[in-house]
């Protein structure tokens, strides 16, 4: 018994640069694939944190909410349905996934979608560099209860200690009248070391409630660089031909990189010889998150 992925809805950048238009777009796609209407999602959690023009009110995630056509209607009869943002740096796509097991567990809702991508402020660009390291993509996951022995474990999380590692922020001395365009990310030296290893430490808190003799497991991680997930591997022993990223052609997609790696490997068949996921979150605080997904015996019905 536990709550598994249904299925994944994905929106890159191309006529539109807006992470509202791409999320919705994603949370559309992934109800169209697993034919769930509108009306029977409970609950929207967006875990984005760059969004269209700095936005700060309303909700980002109401604004996808409507973006997504979910919770439109409302006369007495309708159900319920309501959307909260949560913002944790990579590391919020797993604290939503936490958030979702609770309300799904308990029947308070049918069906939970996760919302995850990051744009530009600007709208005017996709493709990371090195002034703003983040891909503009939106990404979906519909989470529902499953009575099956499948699905999402325990969420791990860790937290280090001493400076974020990344901070991003609007520089209100440089800003000028472009505050609502402009966002600077300062990553330091040593970010990416400090974040392998609080990713390793969660991952093999994760790893512990497998049996290594039952489990065929594959690793999904975030992409700070696009050596980390393999990097990641080596420190948990993990076979490289066990990794699974998203693509990065156009650089990290931050908060969406999990489910697009997910949907790119569930759309391929290559999780076909494993029985688990363990996904890895890494991001600003430093914090990570880990959890093991078991998967659905027919897991290419799920994206």
């Amino acid at each position: 018994m536990g709550v598994r992925i249904k299925s994944t809805g994905i929106s890159r950048a191309g006529d539109t640069f807006s992470i509202v238009e791409l999320s919705g777009a994603a949370a559309r796609h992934a109800m169209e694939r697993a034919q769930v209407r509108p009306d029977q999602v409970g609950v929207l959690i967006n875990a984005g944190i760059f969004r269209d023009s700095n936005t700060v009110e309303p909700a980002v995630s109401a604004l996808i909410q409507k973006e997504a056509g979910i919770g439109l209607d409302y006369t007495k009869e309708d159900p319920r349905s309501f959307s909260f943002d949560l913002m944790n740096a990579a590391v919020g796509v797993l604290n939503a996934v936490q958030v979702a097991q609770s309300v799904l567990v308990t029947g308070s809702a049918e069906h939970v979608v996760i919302v995850s991508g990051d744009t530009h402020p600007s709208l005017k660009r996709g493709t990371a560099d090195a002034e703003f390291p983040y891909a503009t993509s939106g990404a979906a996951l519909l989470l529902e209860h499953t009575d099956e022995d499948e699905g999402f474990g325990r969420v791990h999380t860790v937290s280090g200690g001493g400076t974020p590692g990344i901070e991003s922020y609007v520089d209100v001395a440089t800003m000028g009248t472009r505050g609502r365009e402009l966002m600077t990310v300062i990553r330091e030296p040593d970010a990416e070391q400090r974040l392998l290893e609080l990713a390793a430490d969660a991952a093999r808190m994760a790893l512990s409630e497998a049996d290594p003799e039952q489990a065929t497991t594959a690793l999904i991680a975030s992409t700070p660089s696009a050596e980390f997930p393999e990097q990641l591997a080596a420190a948990l022993g993990i076979a490289p031909n066990a990794v699974f990223t998203p693509d990065l052609s156009q650089g990290d997609p931050h908060t969406a990189a999990l489910p697009l790696a997910y949907d790119a490997a569930v759309a391929n068949r290559a999780l076909d010889a494993f029985t688990h996921v363990l996904f890895v979150a890494a991001g600003a605080g430093p914090s990570a998150a880990a959890v093991l997904y078991r998967l659905p015996a027919a897991v290419g019905a799920a994206a």
